[in-house]
């Protein structure tokens, strides 16, 4: 610990995020990245965005962007948050609209950036126990919080709540904030961006890192009420005005011009995906029902993290997680065919010996 630290950074146990090794030959399966490019239509409008107004300041509002955002989604620009990554967008609403005297309720097995923000921000959590079929039980949420926050799909289960399952927790909380953290939702899930009409305590937070292939943009997004718009706007032009540069904003508007492209890649993931989980049964693998870009998967017979290093041995990566009731699990991201059948090979040779 450094003299020169304050009080807070010597307690932070910082986020950890997926291994970016640079090895050659790799298949990389770790960080639930999208195995098809972005559509053409956005490395054209980042390549006209390349001008001379790249010496000028972005947009701070965003507007441009916020509109697409808002016709695509059926609400009003006023009800259109944007952000560097869901995870700012994420980070601004622990401090904006998550930070009270009770606690922060999310689920023990999830994204785990929610503790880190806790810690850094001085918010006090408790954890809710998934069940045993590692699901997010409503009933459990029945007591009093200061806010309630989840992935949907979850992460890193892939389970997916229904819509209606998600109205139970709103209404049951009327008088805080929930915010569903919906950066899977485009493989299999259901977006509850229509029950914000009804709901003024809901944020829905998503990204274009999964689903429209622009992990590397940065770009994230959140849509509520404008009141709840308006607290994470104050925030943010308290920190940083400009989060969204020039060629963000002209590629992310460009990947909603192209509703096909994202429809068809979409697609793609999810028969890979339903693939995968077929032949991982046939090796004895045990698979929590996914509704996102990546599985959940154990064997009764074989120790998770000498399946993960046994794939690594193969130049091939995929998460494992050594946490209490998860560490006999591997995350696999879902790849193309070529890579899904990479690791298949693999892991026949170290399952079947």
């Amino acid at each position: 610990m450094s003299q020169f630290w304050s009080p807070v950074v010597s307690g932070l146990t910082p986020y950890v995020p997926g291994e970016q090794p640079k090895l050659p030959n790799l298949t990389k399966l770790n960080t639930n990245e999208n195995p098809y490019g972005p559509s053409p239509r956005v490395l054209d409008a980042i390549r006209s965005a390349t001008a001379d107004t790249l010496r000028l300041y972005p947009d701070p509002s965003a507007s441009a962007l916020k509109q697409t955002l808002a016709d695509y989604h059926g609400v009003d620009p006023a009800e259109v948050f944007v952000g560097n990554g869901s995870d700012e967008v994420l980070a601004l609403a622990f401090m904006a609209l998550l930070k009270h005297e009770a606690p922060l309720l999310f689920p023990d097995i999830t994204y785990s950036f929610y503790p880190v923000y806790c810690k850094l921000y001085g918010i006090e959590y408790r954890q809710v126990a998934l069940d045993r079929n590692m699901a997010i039980r409503p009933d459990d949420y029945r007591q009093a919080c200061g806010g309630i926050i989840f992935p949907n799909p979850n992460a890193p289960t892939g389970i997916a709540l229904p819509s209606a399952t998600i109205e139970m927790l709103l209404a049951q909380h009327p008088d805080v904030v929930v915010v569903v953290d919906e950066a899977y939702i485009d493989f299999g899930g259901e977006s509850v961006i229509p029950l914000i009409r009804r709901y003024p305590n809901l944020l829905v937070v998503q990204t274009l890192s999964k689903s429209r292939s622009l992990a590397g943009l940065r770009v994230g997004l959140a849509i509520g009420q404008p009141e709840l718009i308006e607290a994470l706007e104050r925030v943010k032009n308290s920190f940083n005005s400009y989060p969204l540069d020039r060629l963000a904003m002209a590629g992310a508007i460009a990947s909603y011009e192209d509703e096909a492209y994202f429809q068809k890649t979409c697609s793609a993931i999810v028969e890979n995906r339903e693939k995968l989980v077929q032949q991982l049964h046939t090796l004895g693998f045990q698979v929590l029902p996914s509704s996102a870009n990546f599985i959940f998967a154990s064997h009764p017979s074989h120790d998770a993290a000498r399946l993960a290093a046994g794939l690594r041995e193969r130049a091939i990566i995929v998460r494992h997680f050594d946490q209490p009731r998860i560490r006999q699990y591997l995350r696999i991201s879902v790849g193309n065919p070529a890579e899904c059948a990479a690791l298949m090979g693999a892991l026949a040779e170290l399952v079947r010996g």
